[in-house]
């Protein structure tokens, strides 16, 4: 699909989409449990719809309505392959959750899933009496349990994801467990799958920000639970009022422990101006200082706020980047490219980039099959000066499939072309 975004100015009001990790999480556990669980309001993206997919061939009873998704979970597995997708959390989940079962178990998924590092994950999975093994760190990894409990240590450097899957595992073991953390990224993710366990009775103990220790013996009580609005989306979204606009965001959680309820933070520290009461975000055109932002954390706020730092007073730089040579696409790569299309110098460096402010000429740029360089290249289509086309736009189905409909719903001017 091809995209043309027009310069527009933005108005009106629009929920967030569902968050698409709160829900992938959420299904993982309503998995482990007997009983039936309901989500409410869940993410129907194709990462949240692969997790659906991979439930229902795993032995859990699935049931969608417009408003909910009931599952009742199994304890065993009948599928011998689970397909991912292009879903890393999936991957990870699920490699994590085969370590359950004594049969093998091939763990692999499509797309750009396929070219991307997994990260630490054989060495804490051999350690706990597990055989795993894959291709360098590629899928598909072939998985043979059970999993044993005891003391494990996890590089946390490329990914948290494998150590929520471990989380979710190692409370249902008959010993309780240690699990140490090196090198961790993205901590805010390890906080939601947390509270995501303590809507399902499992209780994670911290003994520190990098060490917790796992009961043992616990079992997964069904649960009731309205799924989140996505940070992540909304940040999109929230750029989009700041540098064209005025925009209410519902459904967003000022408490949320999602990484990029960060935004707060950012949206603070960097003197702009919003206001927030109970769930609902207002935020309107600013002028934009120059600014510093650590994503270490909060990796996927990279790429709004690279756009927005087009649009600041002075050069921008955004630290901790490194590892986002590592999602769907080399992110660091792919933007630098993509926005100097559109006529912006960036610089990448030492695990930092940085954003110099300028007209945004428009043209034709490629979304790399990255939802995020696709949203990042559709919101800098706003300020353009003449239109900005975006090839294989598509791909924004994997977390937010509504994105171009919602700009459309506030006033921003988008055609849309099937590619040949």
């Amino acid at each position: 699909m091809k995209v043309r975004v027009y310069p527009s100015v933005v108005s009106g009001s629009l929920p967030a989409p569902a968050s698409k990790s709160h829900t992938i999480r959420a299904v993982a556990a309503a998995m482990l449990a007997f009983g039936k669980t309901t989500l409410f309001h869940p993410s129907h993206c194709n990462d949240a719809e692969v997790m659906f997919d991979i439930a229902r061939k795993s032995g859990a009873t699935v049931i969608s309505f417009p408003d909910r998704v009931e599952i009742t979970g199994k304890s065993y597995l009948h599928q011998t392959i689970i397909n991912c997708g292009e879903s890393g959390l999936c991957a990870r989940l699920m490699i994590a959750l085969a370590a359950l079962f004594t049969s093998e178990v091939i763990v692999t998924g499509s797309g750009t899933l396929l070219n991307r590092q997994l990260g630490d994950i054989i060495i804490p999975l051999n350690h706990l009496g597990v055989d795993c093994s894959s291709e360098n760190g590629y899928l598909p990894f072939k998985i043979r349990g059970p999993i044993k409990a005891g003391k494990v240590n996890v590089d946390g450097a490329l990914s948290s994801q494998f150590i929520s899957g471990l989380m979710m595992v190692l409370p249902l073991l008959d010993e309780n467990s240690v699990l140490t953390l090196k090198n961790l990224k993205s901590a805010p993710y390890i906080n939601l799958t947390t509270e995501v366990l303590k809507n399902f009775g499992v209780k994670i103990e911290k003994i520190s920000n990098h060490q917790f220790f796992i009961p043992g013996k616990q079992i997964y009580q069904p649960s009731q639970i309205s799924i989140e609005g996505d940070w992540s989306g909304a940040a999109f979204l929230a750029v989009a009022a700041l540098i064209s606009g005025n925009l209410i965001i519902t459904g967003l959680d000022p408490e949320s422990t999602q990484a990029d309820a960060n935004l707060k933070d950012f949206l603070l520290s960097a003197g702009l101006t919003f206001s927030q009461t109970d769930k609902q975000l207002y935020l309107s055109k600013n002028n934009i200082p120059a600014f510093t932002f650590d994503c270490s954390d909060s990796p996927d706020l990279m790429l709004p706020l690279a756009v927005l730092a087009t649009c600041a007073k002075g050069p921008c730089t955004i630290t901790g980047t490194d590892r986002l040579r590592y999602k769907e696409s080399d992110r660091n790569a792919a933007i630098q490219q993509e926005l100097g299309k559109l006529g912006i110098r960036m610089v990448a460096g030492d695990n930092k980039i940085v954003v110099y402010p300028g007209k945004i000429i428009g043209g034709e740029t490629c979304s790399h099959h990255d939802h995020r360089i696709a949203m990042a290249c559709a919101i800098a289509g706003l300020v353009a000066q003449s239109p900005v086309i975006i090839q294989g736009a598509e791909c924004v189905s994997k977390s937010y499939p509504a994105f171009f409909d919602d700009l459309k719903s506030i006033g921003a001017h988008i055609e849309t072309f099937t590619q040949e």
